[in-house]
């Protein structure tokens, strides 16, 4: 893979926008578009196809002002294998044709390097216009309508939440979907255990609302570092800033002490309230589901300031069923954080990934089976012990099912992984579960199932062969690879086009 040289390369959101463009990756649609449900129409079914990312330019409701365009899908997936992940690859400036693996290698990096914290600038192309008091009305902005059931128009749903604990000791960027309420106020999801619900109730304690800001466009390599579920204290700036090998370049907001990207598309500035709640959702969710009318109280954010560049573009995530930037990122994200939580603590595992096809509910995780020999372990215990490591910590929040795999299976492919849990793994009996650990209220059969909402529905399940915890594989796999010597699978590739098939990726 050809590497990057981080510190001359522009990790702008405007300057990813244009590598789309460069890699034939961007359809600009120039002609009328509805943003109440037409533009997310149109997302919905680039993320069912994998096709090119919309950037919707001429939206009805715009404005004089051009406030604001749409990117949508934009960290969904390529139709070609080549470059699969190259949308994902192009947030952190690698090339194109990046696998998963060297993308969340890369995003791991920071985590063994020294923060590099941000250098404060006096402006930025984010300050270019702004819009106070009257001037300031989200009813009257082209804010999309995602799905017809929706409980509302979901502005924030690929924006980057900034708040800071009242200490000013740790500031936390993330991402939190939020609807409008009326024309200065949004209510989105602050919950249990995420950062920004942490230090929510931080301010709860000190009886004052949280200062907050909301951005949009940012780097794409911030966007992505706010979706990793990375230590609880650590601030997302100096990660970032190790992760590039260059400090982001920050501005103050003009109305809170909080630090934003100086390159932004959009910022909003404003406050998160401690007290006020309204109505939230429903809103068609990572899962793939609906629940129509099913609404929450959920904290008020107050914008006081919106701050934007020339033309800007605001992301807009059309989430739901496979694949989108919920899949791509969260279930990936939290993937390799587990596998670092899994190896700090001892464990053999090589690689972990999050299958799309289980809606990113479960992480498979490679175990490197000499190792697991060495151990000397039963498997019910080795289940056991992963299971509590991988529960019990943040990273393992949104995920409710770890399928463990041996040497054989590429935990990335999830045709590999589906194979080996269902021939290898006997329901129940290889299988441990937890039901004392925090769960994943938004997984339906949590919240709209027939147990806790918050507790359990969590499982290991075990794709390791008896024999791999004692003398190893004893097994050959049927299939092209392992089941013909290598001058007949030479032969069959050398001529596969001219005996007519279709060329391969």
């Amino acid at each position: 893979m050809t590497t990057v040289n981080d510190t001359n390369v522009d990790h702008s959101f405007r300057a990813f926008v244009e590598a789309l463009k460069a890699d034939n990756d961007l359809v600009e649609v120039n002609t009328e578009v509805d943003p109440h449900l037409e533009a997310a129409a149109i997302t919905r079914l680039v993320c069912e196809t994998d096709d090119k990312a919309p950037l919707f330019n001429n939206l009805k409701g715009m404005g004089k002002n051009g406030l604001f365009r749409i990117l949508g899908a934009p960290a969904s997936l390529r139709a070609s294998s080549r470059d699969r992940y190259g949308r994902l690859a192009r947030h952190l400036a690698l090339p194109p044709m990046a696998s998963m693996k060297e993308i969340l290698d890369k995003m791991l990096s920071a985590s063994e390097l020294p923060p590099i914290e941000p250098k404060i600038a006096e402006t930025g192309p984010v300050k270019e216009h702004s819009l106070t008091g009257d001037e300031i009305d989200l009813t009257a902005l082209p804010v999309p309508m995602i799905h017809k059931s929706d409980g509302g128009k979901y502005l924030q749903t690929y924006g980057m939440h900034v708040v800071q604990s009242p200490d000013g000791t740790w500031t936390n960027w993330s991402i939190a979907r939020a609807m409008v309420k009326d024309k200065n106020h949004l209510t989105g999801l602050v919950i249990e255990p995420q950062h920004i619900w942490q230090i929510h109730q931080m301010w709860k304690k000190e009886g004052k609302d949280v200062p907050w800001a909301l951005c949009f466009g940012v780097p794409p390599a911030a966007i992505m570092a706010s979706s990793m579920p990375i230590p609880d204290g650590v601030t997302e700036a100096g990660y970032v800033g190790a992760m590039t090998g260059r400090p982001l370049e920050l501005v103050k907001c003009d109305t809170n002490d909080l630090y934003v990207p100086a390159n932004a598309e959009i910022v909003f500035e404003g406050t998160l309230s401690i007290t006020e709640t309204a109505d939230e959702g429903p809103f068609g969710e990572m899962h793939g589901y609906v629940f129509p009318g099913d609404s929450h109280k959920c904290p008020v954010y107050t914008v006081n300031k919106i701050t934007y560049r020339t033309n800007p573009i605001l992301p807009m995530s059309a989430c739901g069923r496979l694949t989108d930037e919920t899949h791509t990122m969260i279930g990936a994200l939290a993937a390799a954080e587990i596998r670092k939580v899994c190896q700090l603590a001892g464990l053999p595992i090589t690689d972990a990934f999050s299958p799309f096809e289980s809606q990113v509910t479960w992480v498979a995780l490679k175990v490197d089976t000499a190792k697991l020999r060495q151990m000397k372990v039963t498997a019910k215990e080795f289940q056991k012990k992963v299971g509590d490591i991988v529960f019990n910590h943040k990273a393992g929040y949104t995920i409710h099912r770890l399928v463990l795999v041996g040497d054989d299976v590429d935990v990335y492919n999830g045709k590999d992984v589906m194979w080996a849990f269902s021939t290898r793994c006997r329901p129940n009996a290889d299988e441990t579960f937890f039901e004392d650990v925090r769960g994943f209220p938004l997984i339906p059969y949590m919240s709209h199932g027939t147990g806790s909402p918050t507790r359990g529905g969590k499982v290991v399940s075990d794709a390791l062969m008896p024999a791999e915890y004692t003398s190893g594989a004893d097994w050959e796999a049927a299939d092209f690879e392992h089941s013909y010597p290598e001058d007949v699978k030479a032969r069959v590739r050398a001529n596969w086009v001219n005996m007519g098939f279709r060329e391969r990726d």
